[in-house]
């Protein structure tokens, strides 16, 4: 990445995946709309992510059979292998980009409104002395279409670590589910029992918890059934 790219004030770097049937479907309003003032970057799983991160491809042909025979609306937080492009993508770049002071993690069905800089990102998500910013939702599972990595946090780089080994030795499929929302939250908890502090984004209730956070006042994140409007009805911006 160019230095000519970032604000000197704070360097921040967007992360998304997709592949190219998805780009058709949807993820192309990410790349039309994206309007934020920090530069974003793609791990395509059809063009460069799996030489990029070899693990990724690994995991993937170790467990591409798993889900067989299951049904995704009923079944889909045992589906680790549709998940788990993601978590390799944010890891490998959490490693890559250590000179950083933000990274975001965003889901590529998401559409861009308000832009936004680095002073709205240091005021609204980022707090120094936590590692990371998640939309939390009480005892449900965190909406993780949306993480904020602090690259400046001493822990940063062992989360990111801890996260790709539990998908390195499969230790996923230790886990009572295995979508990716529940592996961030179970190894950001093994963190927070040793001290770790993190901020907590949400309002505790389960939902489209982005859209009533302060996020969902400047980009809308057309999850499930919504990629088809390519609208929310819960956006507020």
């Amino acid at each position: 990445m160019e230095e000519s790219l970032w604000n000197d004030y704070m360097k921040i770097l967007a992360v998304t995946t997709y592949n190219n049937k998805l780009y058709k479907e949807y993820a192309h309003r990410f790349e039309s709309t994206y309007n934020w003032d920090f530069p974003y970057t793609v791990y395509n799983e059809d063009d460069g992510m799996m030489e990029a991160i070899p693990e990724c491809k690994a995991f993937v042909e170790r467990n591409k059979n798993k889900f067989e025979g299951k049904d995704f609306l009923k079944d889909f937080w045992l589906d680790g292998v549709r998940f788990c492009y993601k978590v390799y993508a944010y890891t490998h770049a959490i490693m890559q980009y250590q000179d950083l002071d933000g990274i975001i993690g965003i889901d590529a069905d998401s559409v861009f409104y308000k832009k936004i800089d680095a002073d709205w990102i240091k005021k609204h998500i980022h707090r120094d002395n936590c590692m990371m910013s998640y939309l939390g939702r009480g005892n449900h599972y965190s909406e993780c279409g949306f993480l904020y990595f602090n690259m400046k946090h001493p822990d940063i780089q062992s989360y990111a670590n801890r996260m790709k080994h539990m998908y390195d030795t499969d230790g996923i499929y230790n886990l009572k589910e295995q979508h990716d929302s529940y592996v961030w939250d179970y190894v950001r908890k093994e963190f927070e029992n040793r001290g770790t502090k993190n901020y907590d984004l949400g309002d505790g209730k389960a939902g489209h918890v982005q859209a009533r956070s302060i996020l969902g006042t400047v980009y809308d994140h057309t999850k499930g059934e919504r990629k088809i409007k390519g609208r929310s009805k819960e956006f507020r911006g």
